[in-house]
């Protein structure tokens, strides 16, 4: 027997469920088209023929898609001037890419997850993966932008202190290994607060290493930071003073081949710095909010990733237990979290 009003909780929840997942793309328009930074810019309400003269577009798409963000509620409408205000915390979250809070880039992940479904599809049938470097192009910026929000709020000020004597290191000129790398943002904020030290990054795609290296130019760190492609289980270099995997070791396709790597590549008296996704260790603990986003990801990109060369697919929720296993599995020691944030585990190992 159906429950009518369950019924209708659930149909309420899907209203909420799909504008969300159609209004998702009305927020990358936003960014691709300048309309968030230009409202930012205007610090008061603007008429959609304003915001249209203000970023070069037609005036009749501008006013829809500023009615469809009003209803979001990420804008506001002025109902006496017919006019739309971004008020201040949204224009942190969504115009400022200099801010710990902005968000475009995870909606950029979501477009790529899209992109993916054919595929993704088709390996639910198969058990075949998808590797990393095989996804949309947007993926690549997408993740890039959000998870560098994260560490402009997080690493500099937190995560490296919570490791034992690492930042003394740091600031009388250390070797860190960034592996896993992406497109550098990591390395590149690491680099810019601390100018005595050294820094490698290190990541299979060729064309995330190739990006990264002028990022480094642009940042004016190149003469420190020096960007290679190779993959965590070989990458060169011994002797590492600091060895860092940022949100990677749960796609990778032989974690435990990469956990004896920065075992070998870490000084005796180093340490490796593990950031993974937030997670319990029993699924329930898991089953909420945040969950659902990493749960949702690990589902398109990081199981495929992994499956894709044969790997454990240990999935952004891993949890610290086993992810435990996989870094005493490597021959480390000592083993804690270090600290934690509503979305990161932060983990240090060392020998």
């Amino acid at each position: 027997m159906i429950d009518e009003n369950k019924l209708h909780e659930l149909l309420g929840k899907v209203v909420g469920d799909v504008g969300s997942a159609m209004s998702a793309a009305l927020v990358v328009l936003g960014d691709r088209l300048g309309l968030w930074r230009a409202m930012a810019k205007a610090g008061q309400p603007v008429s959609p023929a304003e915001l249209a003269k203000r970023t070069e577009t037609t005036e009749r798409y501008v006013r829809e898609w500023l009615n469809a963000m009003a209803a979001s509620g990420y804008i506001q409408y002025c109902t006496e001037t017919k006019t739309y205000l971004l008020p201040p915390e949204a224009a942190e979250a969504l115009a400022n890419p200099e801010s710990p809070a902005f968000v475009p880039g995870l909606f950029q992940v979501t477009a790529a997850m899209w992109a993916a479904e054919s595929k993704i599809a088709a390996n639910f049938k198969t058990g075949a993966g998808l590797e990393w470097g095989h996804q949309h192009p947007c993926l690549f910026e997408g993740t890039e932008r959000f998870f560098r929000s994260g560490y402009l709020g997080n690493l500099i000020q937190a995560w490296l202190p919570a490791l034992n004597g690492v930042t003394a290191k740091l600031e009388r000129g250390a070797r860190v290994a960034d592996v896993g790398c992406g497109v550098g943002a990591s390395t590149i904020i690491m680099a810019k607060a601390y100018p005595r030290s050294h820094f490698w990054g290190f990541d299979y795609h060729a064309g995330s290493i190739e990006l990264a290296r002028q990022r480094a130019k642009e940042a004016g760190v190149a003469d420190r930071v020096h960007f290679e492609v190779a993959k965590a289980t070989d990458f060169p270099g011994e002797g590492y003073d600091l060895v860092a995997h940022f949100d990677c070791l749960h796609d990778l396709e032989d974690p435990v081949g990469a956990a004896k790597r920065a075992r070998e590549a870490v000084a005796s008296d180093g340490t490796w710095l593990i950031v993974e996704p937030f997670a319990g260790d029993r699924p329930e603990q898991n089953h909420n909010p945040v969950g659902r986003v990493f749960y949702s990801a690990s589902t398109m990109l990081c199981v495929p990733h992994s499956l894709s060369h044969g790997g454990p697919a240990l999935g952004a929720q891993a949890g610290e237990a086993k992810l435990r296993e996989v870094v005493t599995a490597g021959g480390f020691k000592a083993f804690r979290r270090a600290t934690e944030t509503p979305f990161n585990l932060v983990l240090e190992a060392r020998p």
